[in-house]
């Protein structure tokens, strides 16, 4: 097995070997919003409404800027100022110059065992279309310090 991501700069993989880091555990696409008062990112277990809840993949990638503005554009220039993303996040741990964990897919060669594992969001997130009129911050899940 070739570890590119040991091997190449995150700034000259192709845009085939970036997006392969992704481990598809989709918490990412949680909503989440900052209280300015206590200087927290609130995190919830609602996600975004193009998220395919059984295969956690978004269903429109390609457009989903445009139909979600607030969508994150995970790149090689701006990885480190999501450090809210989990320590398994393979983008995270590729820009810290950390292996990928071994439920990862480039690793285990399936897309599966991040679910096997429970490292992903399958089955402890809803949709936002699917909140039936519940307020979203009744679904605070975590809270992150902003600064130190």
């Amino acid at each position: 097995m070739d570890k590119f991501w040991l091997t190449t700069p995150m700034s000259e993989m192709t845009n085939e070997q970036w997006e392969s880091l992704c481990d598809g555990c989709a918490k990412c696409c949680r909503m989440q919003f900052i209280d300015e008062d206590d200087d927290l990112l609130m995190q919830t277990d609602v996600v975004c409404y193009l998220l395919d809840l059984k295969t956690l993949q978004c269903t429109d990638y390609a457009n989903r800027s445009t139909l979600v503005p607030d969508c994150m554009q995970i790149t090689s220039d701006n990885i480190k100022e999501f450090f809210w993303l989990p320590d398994t996040c393979g983008y995270r741990r590729v820009a810290a110059g950390q292996d990928l964990p071994e439920w990862h897919h480039l690793i285990s060669g399936d897309r599966q065992t991040i679910h096997q594992k429970g490292a992903s969001v399958r089955g402890k997130v809803v949709r936002e279309d699917q909140l039936a009129g519940q307020d979203i911050e009744d679904r605070i899940i975590s809270w992150i310090p902003i600064s130190d």
